[in-house]
């Protein structure tokens, strides 16, 4: 049954499900990322493991939305195509460097969403372009630059980090603007880390659609971390997907799918302080939790 059903179907009704048991907040972040499903592939058939694309409600921690990339194609394909399958009108898209297209970047504008992109040497040019703005203007302070700011401090482990968010308005002179016409800010997030003596520093570059405030560009940026904390790390280690071995047709897809879905419901019961593994087994053993965890009470 599983090898049969259209995914982008299967998945529609599922989504239009959970968020009829919960609403997503309106403006939220929403990541969007890659995962390969490692068991997926058959060498029978010489089919390669699959490669799905999903997007995540960070404050509400629902799984939105996947698809899967075709064999002979990259995420960059695959992304627009997530974009026209759920609203993001009213919410910031954070991708990394291989999201960061031109294409991509006016799919979400179209949708009336907003976008955070980092930029990396994909885009040489514009990495390039960024990278100057930011290197001339912090090192007299923005002293002659307008710009919105927020730092924040971690100690654990033996480590001590510094983070530093800036965000400046596009300048009017800006080498690629003529290029990226829905880039209104730059963004650059500073890493400074102490550990056993030691000090290592790093900057990673961003183009952003709107001129937020250092906190809101702070956010989305750890933000976008979250899809793989809160979805890629817990599909692998509670729901051990990839040593599943289902490969046929369109099963791996809608194994992904329901399980994405298992997830999401899980993480909106919280009733308890238990973790998703321990619940996923209650739900198994005890059938009036399990009916809590399908109706979202």
């Amino acid at each position: 049954m599983f090898a049969r059903l259209k995914p982008t179907e299967f998945e529609r009704c599922l989504v239009s499900w959970i968020t009829a048991l919960h609403e997503v907040t309106e403006g939220q972040i929403l990541p969007i990322d890659g995962k390969t499903l490692r068991g997926s592939y058959d060498r029978a058939d010489g089919k390669a493991a699959i490669h799905v694309v999903s997007v995540w409600a960070t404050q509400n921690h629902l799984s939105l939305g996947s698809v899967v990339v075709d064999e002979k194609s990259n995420e960059i394909t695959a992304i627009p195509r997530l974009l026209g399958l759920i609203d993001i009108s009213g919410a910031l898209v954070t991708l990394d460097a291989m999201g960061c297209q031109k294409e991509i970047a006016g799919k979400i504008l179209d949708e009336g969403g907003d976008f955070v992109l980092a930029v990396k040497e994909n885009q040489p040019t514009l990495y390039a372009a960024t990278m100057d703005f930011f290197d001339k203007h912090m090192a007299n302070g923005f002293a002659d630059a307008p710009h919105r700011w927020h730092v924040t401090e971690d100690k654990g482990h033996g480590r001590q980090e510094r983070r530093g968010y800036f965000v400046a308005p596009v300048p009017e002179d800006f080498p690629v603007l003529d290029q990226w016409p829905g880039v209104k800010a730059l963004g650059v997030a500073t890493t400074v880390s102490q550990r056993d003596g030691k000090e290592s520093s790093e900057n990673r570059y961003y183009i952003l659609s709107r001129y937020v405030s250092g906190r809101r560009f702070a956010e989305a940026v750890r933000g976008h971390w979250g899809i793989e904390n809160h979805l890629h790390w817990q599909l692998d280690v509670t729901f051990r997907e990839d040593d599943l071995r289902i490969h046929k047709d369109h099963a791996p897809a809608n194994m992904s799918i329901l399980m994405r879905t298992a997830l999401s419901l899980l993480k909106n019961e919280t009733s308890n302080r238990r973790g998703i593994a321990t619940n996923r087994l209650v739900a198994g053993w005890d059938e009036k939790y399990l009916e809590k965890v399908l109706a979202g009470t």
